[in-house]
């Protein structure tokens, strides 16, 4: 299996954003009562899924392996959708998300007890919810083996997913105003550059500029985090003044501090250059 580094696959993360914004835009476009929102969310989590399984050897390009990845992950989510509340949905991933944390620290598949012990609820919630998950598996086609197959990690593995997206929504979030702004608009909701540029009284080429310098910092705030590197900072992309850099880069450990990347902050704060 070829090797990729954490910087690369987090390079690929951060440069394919545009993808899941695209398929995104093309299923509303053809089904507006879905939500906006929820697909992002699933495409997002398996873009970042995607990098961290994708092998060059496979022999295609990651844009293709992604693609793949992420209409999958809009055809589970709107499956589920077309039966399922917001709220048993919500159930069925925290449930899930439980079961396979607790079967990773006890090497063996957790009672129902166990499970309902953490997340502070009846034996029998939590059995109707492990039903709804099943059912949620029956629904899907006669390629669910082979696409269910693709995306099963070890707990480790899910958790690790699960950490670089929050990492990475935290990261968008933490930009400066005006970047967020426009990679929100232009990668979520669709929005080409020159309607943003009338938007702001600005150019094409100015706002263009900006995204780039967006781009740049999420790369900058994604290596931080994970850099393979030990103790020494990664070298910047960004091309803004140093204190606006780590500006950012303490903005983005603020967000993440207290959720389940706790270990992010410590990390951020190492690395992040000392401002003049």
């Amino acid at each position: 299996m070829s090797e990729l580094n954490r910087e690369e696959r987090n390079k690929m993360i951060v440069e394919n954003l545009p993808l899941v914004g695209y398929l995104v835009s093309e299923i509303c476009a053809r089904s507006p009562h879905l939500s906006r929102e929820d697909l992002a969310g699933a495409g997002a989590l398996a873009l970042v899924s995607a990098a961290q399984s994708f092998d060059p050897s496979y022999g295609v390009k990651f844009g293709t392996f992604a693609r793949r990845r992420i209409l999958g992950a809009f055809a589970d989510d709107m499956r589920a959708s077309d039966w399922a509340s917001r709220d048993t949905r919500r159930r069925i991933k925290e449930t899930l998300a439980v079961s396979e944390l607790l079967t990773g620290a006890l090497q063996r598949n957790p009672t129902v007890g166990e499970i309902a012990e953490v997340l502070g609820v009846g034996r029998d919630a939590v059995a109707a919810t492990l039903a709804d998950a099943s059912r949620t598996v029956s629904t899907l086609d006669e390629n669910a083996p082979e696409s269910l197959t693709a995306v099963m990690a070890t707990p480790e593995e899910s958790l690790l997913v699960s950490e670089q997206a929050q990492v990475l929504r935290a990261a968008v979030q933490a930009l400066p105003d005006k970047m967020r702004y426009i990679i929100e608009q232009t990668y979520f909701e669709d929005r080409p550059v020159k309607d943003l540029a009338e938007e702001f009284g600005s150019t094409h080429s100015a706002v263009s500029q900006q995204r780039a310098e967006a781009i740049r910092l999420l790369r900058d705030g994604m290596a931080a985090v994970y850099s393979d590197t030990d103790g020494a900072a990664p070298a910047p992309e960004s091309r803004v003044a140093p204190a606006r850099r780590t500006a950012y880069l303490n903005s983005l450990a603020a967000r993440t501090r207290g959720g389940s990347t706790l270990s992010v902050p410590v990390r951020l704060a190492a690395m992040a250059p000392v401002s003049a």
